[in-house]
């Protein structure tokens, strides 16, 4: 483009100075500059294309790897989830299993009052039975118990 520019000056002033001067090979020469524009134009827009792809490719290369970056979050998070669940599942076990063991306890407890109680009874009844005898005993042989 510059030698083109360079001959468009040397015609300029070789029109101004030269009074037989052939104006078509100025246009010879605008001719040269048309088609070196499309010549740009054409690489400007193929580069255009080309930049075009390579971020097309950029973005496609982006988009796999936030795939699988998600796809790794997910699946630490499905491992965070199952250990959280079995986590939750063994506590759930141990409190069922301190609740059984609590409740075997309540009634073993229940039972040992309820017996208790049942033996506390049978010796207050053996006791006023004993007292009931005695007081009888006395009274049949008119004796009088000192107290």
């Amino acid at each position: 483009m510059e030698a083109l520019l360079s001959e468009f000056t040397f015609l300029s002033d070789q029109a101004l100075q030269d009074k037989n001067f052939d104006p078509s090979t100025i246009e010879d020469l605008m001719k040269l500059f048309e088609i070196e524009s499309y010549k740009a134009w054409a690489a400007m827009e193929l580069e255009q294309e080309e930049e075009v792809k390579e971020a097309e490719t950029s973005m496609q290369q982006a988009e796999g790897y936030l795939d699988s970056v998600m796809e790794a979050a997910m699946d630490e998070f499905r491992r965070l989830e199952e250990e959280m669940e079995r986590m939750a599942k063994a506590e759930l076990k141990d409190l069922e299993d301190t609740a059984d063991k609590a409740r075997k306890m309540g009634n073993l407890m229940e039972k040992a009052a309820a017996l208790a109680s049942k033996k506390y009874v049978e010796a207050a009844l053996n006791s006023a039975t004993a007292s009931m005898k005695s007081a009888w005993k006395g009274l049949s042989s008119k004796k009088v118990h000192p107290s």
